[in-house]
């Protein structure tokens, strides 16, 4: 294969993947039933004049499926952190003990469980999307590589190939998350 194909298909690859680790990273961020200290991956906090993710400046734990607890290293952060999950509008009320934060996850409704699966659906969704623009970009990029009409008709099927293991893949992550969600 032709080394300016095999670039176009490596770096197609590359962006696939991104996709797909981008919406698990998403589906992190989407909270089913049970508390889970990744729910609060995405909150940052203002620490020495930088904001800086929780996990860095606190110990972020689960007392029993529907409790996190956030202990900071420093006291003084206590507020600083109640304030950024507030900010973070993760739907959670953070308490304060003088010790520690303590949120208390509540029990989803049928409803709220509906909305988070069609919230989990969009982003697959944008994945999808990303992963065919990745494939539309490939292909336009082969036509204008210099290389037989079959060199390039193989590497448009590698391309092909990749769409489809990846977009299968992005619509088991969305299955196994949606069944994770609507588990009562």
């Amino acid at each position: 294969m032709n080394e300016e194909l095999k670039f176009i298909v490596d770096s197609t690859k590359e962006l696939m993947q991104n996709a797909t680790l981008h919406l698990t990273e998403e589906f992190r961020n989407i909270r089913a039933g049970k508390a889970t200290p990744s729910m609060l991956g995405s909150v940052t906090v203002e620490y020495y004049g930088s904001q800086t993710p929780l996990t860095q400046v606190a110990n972020v734990s689960t007392l029993d499926a529907h409790t996190i607890t956030v202990q900071p290293w420093e006291k003084h952060l206590l507020h600083d952190i109640e304030k950024a999950i507030m900010i973070a509008n993760l739907g959670f009320n953070p308490m304060n003990n003088g010790e520690v934060v303590i949120i208390n996850v509540p029990i989803l409704t049928e409803e709220r469980r509906l909305q988070l699966s069609k919230q989990a659906k969009s982003e697959a969704e944008n994945a999808k999307v990303s992963i065919r623009n990745s494939r539309k970009d490939a292909m336009n990029e082969i036509k204008k590589v210099e290389a037989s009409e079959d060199m390039q008709g193989n590497t448009e099927i590698d391309v092909q190939k990749l769409t489809d293991k990846y977009i299968s893949e992005v619509d088991e992550l969305y299955k196994l998350k949606d069944v994770e969600i609507m588990k009562v």
